[in-house]
């Protein structure tokens, strides 16, 4: 690759007098054949077998996300990532046990749930009680004080897809309040419609929160057609009477890790590009799509792009405790005082499908690298959204407020829901085609962010 010394690439630079950029018509070349290059074959399915065959499920705290440390740290390492190393945080751990559910009467039957992730347990024996079933969240907050005393309210709401006004963003405040809306009430128990886009008979598990000052109840996942057969039971107009059990692991101190490797920049090695994905995952299925795709997208999109050895460094985090929200927090916590060398980051965290779209921050979406960018993924059907990035992964959220800029690149997901925390999370609903199209598109975004030189700080306006 040919180099031209203080070249500038857009209106805003890092340094005006750095040396070493690379012309715009060069910089296009090179993402363009990286970009072809991924397409290929980028290695990044051979990084999911890998992980997902030889480590399996890995909740946070776990002893299997020791394990996917210690896989982490030997991949980045054969790789050629320097400075590769764990980096352990403490956080409380819960883990799957017992997680049982009939219907006792008055049509004696079996059904199938998922514990939420943080539930207390249950009595060893469970809980049986009449159960009050609510279609809509907010008839559940509606519903009066003391109504549900000494019964078990169970939530049949369908979650619509994603971009709907019952999408996962709203779907999801169900099932983290909805055990103490339904204890504010005097229930003894809580369960609520999984939240997916399909009718398998798979629940899916996800955290729930118990708030400040209200008791802690059980709360569960029902699989949909479980949901569906309750509703189709109340209709006969009889009381009915469920009896489930959980018995889960808590651990109010466990450690995980957050696995970091670099590729030094040649020029500016004190300026990081960070991009990553989560290690951890639910232990219903593999974590194949949630979220061991997203970090065999950006572990080989970071390998790919390094072997040009940009200009800037690029960073690759695996997160040990993204489904308990407490990985990205450890990691801004921990960096807080070099905080402001990251100049952006990204987080592939939506399974293992194409790139659909990507966005750039506040103030970049006229720059020259950024339009040239767009012109590079076209080929991939990648569109560029102007619209400034706002979301650029849970774990990431926790360093905007420290000032670094987020990249968003939006994967499509039309059946994500149908998978995600429920035992169908599995390798076989990856298509390695998919999973490199994907690939392509990060390995060619990461390159010419750490190769251009472009500050997006500078770039974003003043608030």
């Amino acid at each position: 690759m040919k180099l031209l010394p203080g070249l500038i690439l857009g209106a805003v630079l890092a340094s005006a007098a750095a040396p070493a950029l690379a012309q715009p018509d060069s910089l296009a070349m090179m993402t363009g054949r990286l970009r072809d290059r991924a397409m290929s074959g980028s290695g990044a399915y051979d990084i999911l077998e890998s992980l997902t065959t030889e480590v399996g499920p890995r909740p946070a705290g776990s002893p299997a996300i020791a394990r996917a440390k210690d896989w982490a740290i030997a991949k980045m390492t054969s790789l050629g990532f320097s400075n590769v190393h764990a980096e352990p945080f403490t956080i409380w751990a819960w883990f799957k046990g017992v997680e049982t559910a009939e219907v006792t009467a008055p049509f004696p039957q079996p059904m199938v749930i998922t514990g939420l992730g943080g539930s207390v347990a249950t009595p060893p024996g469970g809980v049986e009680a009449e159960i009050v079933l609510f279609s809509t969240f907010d008839a559940l907050v509606s519903a009066p004080a003391n109504s549900l005393t000494g019964k078990i309210a169970v939530l049949t709401q369908r979650m619509g897809s994603n971009e709907s006004a019952t999408g996962y963003g709203t779907a999801n405040r169900w099932r983290r309040r909805g055990a103490s809306e339904a204890a504010k009430r005097g229930a003894v128990g809580f369960m609520l419609r999984s939240l997916a886009t399909n009718t398998d008979r798979a629940p899916h598990s996800g955290a729930m929160n118990y708030e400040e000052g209200v008791a802690k109840i059980p709360a569960a996942a029902l699989s949909s057609p479980d949901a569906d057969q309750l509703e189709r039971m109340a209709r006969r107009g009889k009381p009915i009477r469920m009896k489930f059990t959980l018995l889960p692991t808590y651990l109010p101190e466990a450690t995980t890790w957050n696995v970091v490797g670099e590729i030094p920049g040649r020029v500016t090695p004190d300026e990081v590009v960070l991009v990553s994905g989560h290690l951890d995952s639910w232990g219903l299925g593999t974590g194949a799509i949630d979220d061991g795709a997203g970090v065999a997208i950006s572990l080989a999109a970071a390998h790919l792009a390094g072997e040009r050895k940009p200009r800037r460094t690029i960073r690759m985090v695996m997160w040990g405790a993204e489904e308990t929200d407490q990985a990205g927090e450890a990691y801004a916590k921990a960096h807080a005082a070099d905080v402001s060398k990251i100049v952006i980051a990204g987080e592939s965290d939506f399974g293992a499908q194409h790139v659909m779209y990507f966005q750039t921050p506040a103030g970049s979406q006229d720059l020259r690298m950024v339009q040239m960018l767009a012109e590079a993924l076209k080929p991939l059907g990648v569109t560029y959204n102007r619209e400034p990035s706002r979301f650029g992964g849970d774990d990431i959220g926790h360093l905007v407020p420290l000032g670094v800029p987020q990249l968003g690149m939006r994967q499509e997901g039309a059946h994500y829901f149908d998978i995600h925390h429920s035992a169908e999370d599995t390798l076989d609903k990856v298509d390695p085609a998919e999973l490199d199209k994907a690939t392509a598109a990060w390995t060619a975004t990461i390159y010419a962010l750490a190769e251009s030189g472009v500050d997006f700080r500078k770039a974003a306006p003043a608030k």
